[in-house]
């Protein structure tokens, strides 16, 4: 039996993981990698204040997040199947490395976020 999402080294685990996935894929990688030039290094801590402040409502993540993806979307538009394959590389990470109310808690806002954030896309488009 795998364990729940239990702190930050979970997160960062679990975004490390995620990133490997996203990063490995040529229908998304160029996202991240020739149009936001995001720098991992930086970028993993981030992602773990959002997803503490998700899932322990640690209030680590005081930014706006759909801000960054905006502007990202004015430079190349964002697809649904970005969100798509955004989604499903999350889940599968998720469902490989953990299991209990957290993990499922986190698939559950993933799969929020995606909607909500192609949504607004589509609105500004």
């Amino acid at each position: 039996m795998k364990k729940d999402i239990a702190n930050r080294e979970d997160l960062l685990i679990l975004m490390a993981e995620f990133y490997k996935k996203l990063l490995a894929d040529n229908s998304i990688s160029y996202l991240f990698t020739d149009i936001a030039k995001i720098d991992l290094a930086h970028h993993l801590p981030v992602l773990v204040d959002f997803w503490d402040s998700i899932l322990f409502q640690s209030n680590t993540y005081q930014k706006n997040a759909m801000q960054p993806h905006m502007v990202l979307h004015q430079k190349s538009p964002l697809q649904k199947h970005h969100f798509d394959t955004w989604l499903n590389y999350f889940t599968a990470t998720v469902d490989e490395l953990f299991e209990g109310e957290k993990a499922f808690l986190a698939k559950e806002r993933a799969r929020s976020i995606a909607t909500v954030m192609h949504i607004k896309t589509i609105q500004h488009s």
